[in-house]
């Protein structure tokens, strides 16, 4: 198939299998300034669909660096309260989101970490109105990405501009299923095998996980009623929609007390514009009391400070060591594409969707269960070929959950 062909089944997938539009419903896109042939197909997609509007904000790394090479001191303490505070109402008003990722991953790594640390700040804390619809799963929303020519380099730094971007895209239509004869098909299967893997999950009704690997000795409690998702989900406006196109996991809620021990990453972070690799961090009831970093440890420092909950998990995901994102071989330096290649945990907040009835229950009641609340949510990589997971019951018996990577049920 041509790239023409191959970009437009790769929107048709995103609004069908990832959004899925409903008749009459606005959508509300964020894409990079390079993924404008992208967002006009989706954007044709979504019309075709029943869409009543769709509304595309574009970022542009050039001007987001001119900010930190040229603004002043005194203006990284602000954020645009007012546009964050226009998606909540857009989101509140029924509105999709589609958010497309491409940014080059090391766009700020060499600029002043305080000025990253506190327009990081400012930044979660006008978007928190938002991310809260968000994360409690209130509408249906996708996160996908577009092949940009910064970001392919980073992924092919040893190929010409072009042959990099042809390859990443290559990659991504492969890792999202979009180059397969009927890609919304092979979605409804790829989803219902992973809600087989959530309801056994589900039914063991595991107390914790056990890690066992390089670096690695790590026991992660899990919240009391969690409940494990995984492929598509019913959002609160009864949408059915995939939230990651790719995606290969399956999740749930740790408990932000009782998490004890050591534990590595194994690929790179690409968080606002700076790359952080080479992570290690040692957690005391469910605190990081200890963390280095080879990469970008001011940068990872700054986002576990952000606030309280920062320094503690929101997310664990499980993704065997062979999905078709580790076996492309590729280390993408974007946390949609590595998350979906191994096992990974997110410091942050916690989603409403993995604690039981959790959209009905107040934060009082979520925090008793062991939720955890943050301004931030990031993901981070923490599986390999080599990593060892036990399931513990509630009685502290433990059996296999994945060996090597792999799945061993």
């Amino acid at each position: 198939m041509t790239h023409d062909l191959l970009l437009d089944a790769y929107a048709g997938l995103t609004v069908r299998s990832g959004l899925n539009i409903s008749p009459g419903q606005q959508l509300l896109i964020t894409a990079p300034l390079d993924a404008v042939p992208l967002v006009r197909r989706i954007t044709e997609h979504a019309y075709r669909a029943g869409a009543s509007l769709v509304t595309t904000i574009y970022s542009d790394d050039v001007t987001t660096l001119a900010r930190y090479q040229h603004a002043a001191d005194d203006t990284f303490d602000t954020a645009q309260a007012w546009l964050f505070n226009g998606m909540a109402e857009a989101f509140k008003g029924g509105a999709a989101r589609l958010a497309i990722a491409g940014e080059d991953p090391a766009l700020l790594s060499g600029q002043d970490p305080r000025k990253l640390t506190r327009a990081n700040k400012a930044r979660s804390l006008a978007y928190r109105p938002a991310l809260e619809l968000i994360t409690g799963f209130a509408i249906n929303w996708c996160v996908i990405a577009a092949a940009t020519p910064a970001w392919a380099k980073s992924v092919f730094p040893e190929l010409p501009e072009a042959d990099a971007l042809e390859r990443l895209w290559r990659a991504i239509f492969s890792c999202t299923r979009a180059d397969l004869p009927d890609p919304v098909k092979a979605w409804e299967e790829h989803s219902a095998a992973l809600a087989r893997r959530t309801a056994f999950l589900n039914e063991r009704r595991y107390a914790a996980l056990k890690y066992s690997g390089p670096g690695t000795d790590l026991t992660l409690g899990l919240a009391d009623d969690h409940v494990w998702k995984g492929g598509a989900g019913r959002a609160r406006n009864g949408v059915i929609c995939n939230a990651n196109i790719p995606t290969e996991e399956v999740f749930t809620c740790p408990h932000k007390d009782r998490v004890d021990g050591t534990v590595c990453s194994t690929k790179p972070l690409s968080y606002q514009g700076s790359l952080i690799d080479g992570i290690k961090v040692r957690f005391e009831k469910g605190r990081i009391v200890e963390m280095t970093a080879a990469k970008g440890e001011e940068a990872f420092r700054s986002l576990i400070s952000t606030d309280e909950g920062a320094a503690r998990l929101g997310e664990v995901a499980l993704v065997p060591h062979s999905s078709p994102i580790s076996a492309s071989g590729i280390i993408f330096n974007n946390t949609l594409f590595d998350e979906n290649a191994a096992s990974h945990i997110a410091v942050g907040q916690s989603y409403t969707e993995n604690i039981r009835d959790g959209g009905n229950r107040t934060q009082d009641e979520m925090a008793a269960l062991g939720a955890n609340t943050s301004l931030v949510h990031v993901d981070w990589m923490i599986g390999s070929g080599a990593l060892d997971i036990d399931g513990v019951k509630a009685d502290g018996t433990s059996e296999p959950l994945m060996r090597k990577g792999e799945w061993a049920i």
